[in-house]
C-alpha cells in the first residue's frame, strides 16, 4: 500500500516552499527532515513538552500536533527564522547572562513562546510570564532563570534598566 502524498506550498522563515508530503507527516518533522530545519525539537510527541513549538501565521503551535499539510498557505516561522531576524537577540543573550539554559533541549521552543509574549505592548508581571510559558517543559532550570531574563528583557526595552 503506497502512502498518499499532496503538495504543500508555504512560507517559512520568508522563503516559498513547494514539497510533496506524507499527508500524515506532522510540521516538525516537515520541518526537521526536509527542510533541514532542526531547532525546533521532538520531545514528547503529545505536544505537552512545548519544544517542537513553532509560529504558524505569528501564532505559538505544537509542532507535533500538526500535520505539515495543515500549514499549506501558511506562514512558518522556527526558531532559525526569529533568530535570524533579530527581534529575540536581546532575550536571547539574558538567557545566556541569567544561566536560563543549560541542556538546550527545550530553549528553542522556549524562546518561540516568548518571543509570542514580548510582541505585547504591555508589562508582564512574573506570574504571567510563568502562565505564559506554562506549557514549555524544563527540566534543568527550575524556571526562575528564565523569568528574570524575560523580566530583564522587558525591562530593558522598557528603559528601566
Amino acid at each position: 500500500m503506497s502512502e498518499e502524498t499532496s503538495e504543500i506550498k508555504l512560507t517559512v522563515n520568508g522563503d516559498l516552499i513547494t514539497k510533496i508530503v506524507n499527508v500524515r507527516q506532522h510540521l516538525v518533522d516537515f520541518l526537521r527532515l526536509e527542510l533541514g530545519l532542526t531547532g525546533s525539537h521532538l520531545g514528547c510527541e503529545h505536544g505537552i513538552c512545548g519544544a517542537c513549538s513553532v509560529w504558524v501565521d505569528g501564532l505559538v503551535v505544537r509542532g507535533c500536533l500538526m500535520l505539515a499539510v495543515q500549514a499549506d498557505g501558511g506562514d512558518v516561522t522556527t526558531i532559525e527564522g526569529l533568530t535570524e531576524t533579530g527581534e529575540i537577540a536581546d532575550l536571547q543573550k539574558n538567557f545566556v547572562d541569567r544561566n536560563a539554559l543549560q541542556c538546550g533541549f527545550c530553549t528553542p521552543g522556549m524562546l518561540m513562546t516568548l518571543a509570542e509574549l514580548l510582541r505585547k505592548s504591555e508589562l508582564s508581571s512574573r506570574e504571567e510570564i510563568r502562565e505564559h510559558i506554562s506549557g514549555n517543559y524544563c527540566r534543568c532550570t527550575g524556571y526562575h532563570a528564565i523569568v528574570d531574563a524575560v523580566e530583564t528583557t522587558i525591562s530593558d526595552r522598557l528603559g528601566d534598566s
